[in-house]
């Protein structure tokens, strides 16, 4: 069963953490076409939030044509974000960045500098895609 986590130091908005990671699951392979999400008061009570935060979130999911509401049953997954990269894929390169990841905090990187560069890094190559 899928479940919702909130990190309440992010400066994300709870709602927008929900849908982030139910993207993200989705992208993964997480979760697939016929799942159910937590029904809202089992996340409401798993996180101890506003069912509204959840309600809105699973809104914007289907607007975005991700899940389907069934009354009386639940939220499903009804749909999956446009990805061209494979399930197989993704793992290969999860696997790639942990390991950057234990090198970098190997070298003494905090959680900071590691954002930090990351964040550098992906902002110089997305400029050089728009130059190129």
């Amino acid at each position: 069963m899928f479940a919702f986590r909130l990190e309440s130091h992010s400066g994300v908005p709870p709602y927008l953490q929900l849908v982030h990671q139910v993207r993200q699951a989705l992208l993964l392979g997480y979760l697939r076409q016929g799942d159910q999400l937590p029904r809202i008061r089992e996340a409401v009570e798993q996180l101890a939030i506003n069912p509204n935060t959840v309600s809105k979130a699973y809104q914007q999911l289907e607007q975005e044509g991700l899940v389907t509401p069934r009354p009386g049953l639940g939220t499903f997954v009804t749909g999956a974000p446009r990805v061209t990269v494979t399930p197989a894929l993704y793992t290969a390169l999860r696997r790639d960045l942990e390991r950057w990841l234990r090198g970098a905090y190997a070298v003494g990187l905090d959680q900071e500098a590691v954002t930090a560069l990351f964040s550098t890094a992906r902002r110089e190559l997305g400029e050089e895609e728009v130059v190129a």
